[in-house]
């Protein structure tokens, strides 16, 4: 089949390429092959720009790769993916991106071009919480092997309490049939004390070419096997989000300190 692609400019890269091409395909970024782009002879990396393959107008690009059909394949760990950075695993530096011509310009096509499926309407008022899936609500990298092990304490409880001031929304940077599959597994779409509303999947991402990367908001999730039973992280998150959820706005907001925010709260 051979699809048009008129959205992605030069200064979107290869990687931005095989998330457009996923949303055609359904054939996930790293399991895609394209023949075809080359740069000195040798297969372009993911974080090659696409005007530096020096396409010209009407190029065809051939794309080899296979659906992931199959459910079990998405009961897994998801697919590992070097080209997106775990907030958890670098160190604590400070990005300046959010205003680079090209990254707003990557936003706006996203913004255009991603179909958000609202499983809830949003409600009149209430703020938005956006969660990731890994080591947030969850440690996929666990040896332990239940839904219930892997969960991180106190889960349920984080978001029915957020639920009566935010409204949530879910995201990863993994496929959408993976993300169902663990919200089910976790009983978080089934829970009646809360709702989602909206899940997001890696083709609502863009790629940032920056030497700082990341910023670190809460500790993450990490042995499940082993700290489940002494992790209290969100219990303590949920009283952050409960006072904050008392502000117009979040403006003036540096979540990165959110303990020491709670703890001034707390004393006063």
């Amino acid at each position: 089949m051979e699809y048009s692609v008129t959205t992605l400019s030069e200064d979107d890269t290869v990687l931005d390429l095989k998330q457009f091409l996923k949303t055609l395909t359904g054939v996930l970024p790293e399991r895609q092959k394209l023949l075809g782009l080359k740069v000195k002879g040798k297969p372009a990396e993911n974080d090659v720009k696409l005007g530096a393959l020096k396409l010209k107008p009407n190029t065809k690009i051939m794309m080899m790769g296979t659906r992931e059909e199959s459910l079990e394949d998405v009961l897994g760990p998801p697919p590992d993916n070097d080209d997106v950075i775990n907030d958890f695993d670098i160190e604590d530096e400070v990005v300046e991106v959010e205003n680079r011509e090209e990254n707003l310009l990557k936003i706006s096509r996203r913004v255009k071009e991603y179909k958000v499926e609202v499983l809830n309407p949003p409600r009149e008022g209430k703020k938005l919480l956006v969660l990731d899936v890994a080591y947030t609500l969850f440690d996929h990298r666990s040896c332990a092997e239940t839904g219930v092990e892997l969960m991180w304490p106190y889960l349920h409880e984080f978001l029915t309490s957020a639920y009566e001031d935010y409204d949530i929304v879910i995201w990863s940077a993994t496929n959408m049939k993976w993300i169902e599959a663990k919200m089910k597994e976790l009983g978080v779409s089934t829970n009646a004390n809360y709702k989602i509303t909206f899940t997001l999947d890696s083709a609502a991402m863009i790629t940032v070419h920056t030497p700082r990367r990341g910023l670190i908001d809460i500790r993450p999730f990490m042995k499940a096997h082993l700290n489940r039973d002494k992790d209290k992280e969100l219990l303590k998150l949920t009283q952050y989000l409960k006072e904050i959820a008392k502000l117009d706005d979040f403006l003036d907001l540096n979540h990165k300190y959110w303990e020491r925010y709670l703890s001034k709260k707390q004393g006063q």
